[in-house]
């Protein structure tokens, strides 16, 4: 089913008497499956498919598939696949409409198919999760260290890390080599000081902002640099207080921590698991 168009509108591929062809959510060739959105919601104004192919919608009950003709004769995974995936996503989120997303397209053999194997056994489900993520939005914080700041800061805190330092600093380049398990001492007493600082840092940015969202999803950063990778699930009528908070920490913490507010974003962090 897709979205109603003006009766004005001619019908692309009306046949001679002015028949309308097939919507293209009912013609049954394979579909390509985004995410489930609530029925009532139209398709993305602003985003075409995979190969360029107009998105429509599939709907049963309460909820429809995002989808739109599926590409032939070549694998999918291409970048330009994933930019078009996100795009479609991105659309809907921006015209303020709640999608469950899916991080990886599903492919079906057609608009019936994604009815009797997607919508309806799981209509029920699905339409709960859009409810729970109705009006809300995920944005992702993302904050690094400024290194040679903090750096300065960690030599400075710790004496051990402060002596070690200097004593180092005092060895002659020609006798460098004797130096070798101190210098090893050194970076272990540093990466231990880091990681506890970031842990810090970190938690205290969370313990803030978490207030102000109503769900938060914390990853382990990867990086000795990282201080805080988060999605938060904020309430539309929060976001712009979310952001101003955001922007202070960004403020007070100029000299130390650069953070990176993202989104609005497709709420994969957000879908339960099953």
């Amino acid at each position: 089913m897709t979205a109603p168009q003006t009766p004005e509108a001619p019908q692309p591929g009306a046949d001679p008497q002015g028949a309308p062809a097939p919507a293209a959510g009912d013609r049954q060739v394979p579909q390509y499956v985004y995410g489930v959105t609530v029925a009532d919601a139209a398709p993305p104004a602003q985003a075409t498919g995979l190969d360029g192919n107009p998105v429509s919608l599939v709907a049963h009950g309460p909820v429809a598939a995002v989808v739109s003709d599926l590409p032939q004769g070549r694998p999918l995974g291409e970048r330009a696949d994933l930019l078009a995936h996100q795009g479609v996503l991105e659309a809907l989120i921006s015209e303020g409409t709640a999608v469950l997303p899916f991080r990886f397209g599903a492919a079906l053999t057609s608009a019936d198919a994604v009815r009797q194997e997607l919508l309806e056994p799981n209509g029920e489900r699905l339409a709960e999760v859009l409810r729970a993520l109705d009006g809300k939005v995920e944005l992702r914080l993302k904050g690094t260290y400024v290194q040679e700041n903090v750096l300065r800061e960690v030599m400075a805190d710790d004496p051990e890390i402060a002596s070690l330092n200097e004593r180092l600093r005092s060895i002659p380049a020609d006798a460098a080599d004797a130096a070798y398990y101190d210098r090893v001492r050194l970076g272990e007493l540093i990466a231990r000081a880091l990681e506890q600082r970031r842990d810090q840092d970190g938690q205290a940015l969370l313990e803030s902002l978490a207030p102000l969202a109503e769900h938060v999803v914390a990853r382990t950063p990867m990086r000795e640099e990282d201080v805080v990778d988060a999605s938060f699930l904020v309430d539309h009528e929060r976001r712009e207080e979310f952001e101003q908070a955001v922007e202070k920490h960004a403020a007070d913490r100029a000299e130390r921590v650069r953070l990176r507010l993202i989104g609005p974003l497709p709420p994969y962090d957000f879908v339960p698991e099953t």
